[in-house]
């Protein structure tokens, strides 16, 4: 969907303006029809407009530091009845070759808007001032850089390399551009913000007004502090801002350090209420539309209401490619339900009014949702209420007291979910009375997100090259992306890729490859067979080898500065994955002569650790897991496991043969140490039986990834 705003950035380069234009699909100006997009027209020329404010030129130090100093930064957005204007200029002293990068001028612009105007483009050489516009043109692009991922956004793009820049010039640049959003009108939202490591020198950041049009204006203490109020402006001026990067493992909400927001939303219903409608209205249809026609068609072949639901989902996605195409102004209008099925084609508004329509002639009570798939969504709802803070809009829907969530942007095994497919942290239901802000909680995925199956065949003796099935099982959204990467390959081409690659991995011939995608699991499924040299170690009758999928590198230290350290909190991804081994021992070999290394359970960081270990019928089994058990720890905690990380256990899973002498660790009638997070206890547990790689359904609800504790 990709719903975002202004946001201008302050030291992060010459042409920092980097406006993030609002880049939606279009609606069309006659249904079925494309509207032609508006002509590649340069920049114009013109006097910078009354509202905007330049700073004093700074002084040059008699020693300067660093290749570029800006002598003024300023970025500026002003608000009036017909949406929002961004005002850049700059004048930087140009003092290292690697500056003279800072030429190469891109200015990149929604046409739809209008263009671009220049103020100034000079040269500064002494008491020299060049106007570079008399020896250099903008030559305009219309370049669609990310045409392979189907997203045509229209915008253009004008370039300049000015001509014959030096160490030691000035080099000036100002420009003003629009945003004039014909859905958001005069309701302006937007960010500016400091870069983390800005160069030195004079920045500064200003948003003014014209009457009533004055919004809610947010600063993080230290900016806020040095701001100055107008009756209809609000601005900061900064000399020589000091570095402040992003804290490092921090949680989402605390990389926004530097950030101004400015929002006309007095709450989360406005912008619910306010894009509500958009939806409304285009997933209304008339009579005779071909939806209809549709929707009686499921209607008939299915009679239960979620089997409806389902084929309503997976009509969507798999008859109707997504493609993003944001060519008109404004772009945050929703093409119609019957424009979309007529294409064939669209991008998540587009599906999502589809497939609203589609659900509302099945009476089956439906709702559109805003997400942010990019991860902005931690701490939102200490946030000014913005639309741009979402990017991704989808349905969610209501059979009975089962709420679904229906992405019509993802392939089509993907299906309907009880819980969306990515772990959002905030989301934003858009009804017409308005809807507040929902939070969600924190959780590690049910089932392993990914599972790696090694069964080995070695019964035929220690020389003897080994029999390898290997099956990975991958979840969630990287299981979608393997079957997009995969499905459409052909079996043969899929085994040669493979077996080209076979070396590498250690195998000595892969027989077959075989991939699917199991709908029910809703995972990704690879199982390669094959042969592998077993690399055993030798020392005179004995042998070992340690198992594939079996030890765990120790987890980073998580530190940061003392000062940050002691405020700031350490963030965890919810992850859950799973590798299981089974090596049938050779021949001959009795069970008492085999044992293996250490089962454990531990806990660091807010992550458990797992492996258990048993030998019997014939086979050595092992079974390791690792999930995350809290979304975040304190720095405090953090200290404490920093501390005992010595005590980690990261031995290699190793079985090892001693004929004629007594084995260890036998099997999970011995108790496991346990390591206790923080606590210093330790404490017994009894592994449950571990099963062998063949006699468990790994696509189950009830893998033993996770022992009961």
């Amino acid at each position: 969907m990709k719903i975002r705003n202004a946001a201008l950035a302050a030291g992060a380069g010459l042409v920092i303006i980097a406006a993030i234009a609002p880049a939606h699909a279009q609606r069309p100006a006659q249904r079925g029809q494309q509207r032609e997009p508006a002509e590649a027209a340069p920049p114009a020329r013109g006097p910078a407009p009354s509202w905007a404010v330049l700073s004093p030129l700074r002084d040059v130090p008699a020693e300067q530091d660093g290749a570029v100093f800006l002598r003024r930064q300023d970025v500026q957005v002003h608000l009036d009845d017909t949406g929002q204007h961004e005002f850049m200029a700059i004048r930087a002293r140009i003092a290292h070759a690697a500056a003279l990068s800072l030429g190469n001028i891109r200015i990149e612009w929604n046409p739809a808007a209008g263009r671009p105007v220049i103020h100034a483009l000079a040269i500064h050489r002494g008491d020299q001032a060049i106007d570079v516009l008399d020896q250099a043109t903008f030559e305009v692009l219309r370049r669609e850089d990310q045409l392979e991922a189907a997203w045509l956004d229209g915008k253009l793009t004008a370039t300049l390399r000015v001509p014959d820049l030096r160490v030691g010039d000035e080099l000036e640049l100002s420009y003003t551009t629009a945003r004039n959003d014909p859905t958001m009108g005069a309701d302006s939202a937007g960010l500016l913000f400091v870069a983390p490591t800005p160069p030195p020198g004079r920045l500064a950041l200003g948003i003014s007004w014209t009457a009533g049009q004055e919004p809610t204006i947010r600063a993080p203490q230290g900016l806020a502090e040095a701001a100055t109020r107008t009756p209809q402006g609000w601005r900061i001026q900064l000399d020589d801002v000091a570095p402040q990067p992003p804290i490092a493992d921090a949680p989402g909400r605390f990389h926004w350090r530097r950030v101004v927001e400015y929002s006309d939303f007095a709450s989360w219903q406005d912008v619910s209420r306010k894009f509500a409608p958009l939806f409304t209205r285009a997933s209304a249809l008339p009579a005779g539309s071909a939806v209809k026609q549709e929707a009686a068609r499921i209607a008939a072949t299915h009679s239960d209401r979620e089997a409806q639901m389902r084929a309503a989902l997976e009509l969507i996605q798999g008859q109707v490619r997504y493609i993003f195409v944001g060519l008109d102004a404004g772009n945050l209008i929703p093409a119609t339900a019957d424009e979309t099925w007529q294409r064939r084609y669209g991008d998540c508004k587009g599906k999502t009014a589809l497939l609203l329509a589609l659900l509302a002639e099945l009476a089956i009570p439906a709702e559109a949702v805003l997400v942010s798939n990019a991860g902005m969504d931690d701490g939102m709802s200490g946030r000014l209420p913005a639309p741009g803070l979402f990017d991704h809009v989808l349905v969610r829907a209501t059979i009975g007291t089962e709420i679904y969530w229906l992405d019509g942007t993802l392939p089509a095994v993907a299906g309907a979910a009880t819980e969306p497919v990515i772990p959002y942290r905030a989301v934003l239901p858009l009804r017409a009375e308005g809807a507040g802000l929902e939070l969600r909680t924190f959780a590690t995925p049910a089932l392993p997100q990914s599972i790696t199956l090694h069964d080995i065949d070695a019964s035929a003796g220690f020389d003897v090259p080994a029999r390898v099935v290997r099956t990975t099982i991958v979840r969630g959204i990287e299981g979608l992306r393997e079957h997009e990467a995969l499905s459409s390959l052909p079996r043969a081409q899929l085994a040669e890729a493979f077996t080209q690659n076979a070396a590498a991995g250690g195998w000595v011939a892969v027989e077959d490859v075989r991939w699917t995608y199991d709908q029910t699991a809703r995972a990704s499924i690879l199982k390669i067979t094959g042969t592998q040299e077993i690399d055993w170690t030798a020392s005179g009758d004995d042998r070992s080898i340690s198992l594939p999928g079996g030890g765990f590198n120790p987890p980073g230290r998580r530190i940061r500065s003392a000062g940050e350290q002691a405020v700031v909190p350490f963030a965890n991804n919810p992850e859950f994955s799973c590798d299981v081994t089974t090596v049938r021992l050779p021949l001959g070999t009795a069970e008492t002569d085999w044992s293996h290394s250490g089962a454990f359970l531990q806990d660091y960081f807010g992550r458990m650790f797992y492996r258990a270990f048993e030998i019997r019928d014939g086979s050595a089994r092992m079974i390791r897991g690792s999930w995350t058990t809290q979304a975040e720890i304190t720095a405090a905690a953090a200290a404490a496991d920093n501390a005992r990380l010595g005590d980690f256990d990261n031995s290699m899973a190793t079985i090892r043969y001693r004929p004629g002498r007594a084995a260890a660790n036998r099997g999970n009638d011995t108790p496991i140490r346990v390591l206790v997070i923080r606590s210093g206890e330790t404490r017994p547990f009894v592994a449950e039986s571990v099963p062998a790689v063949a006699e468990q359904d790994w696509l189950a609800a009830n893998v033993p990834c996770r022992p009961e504790i």
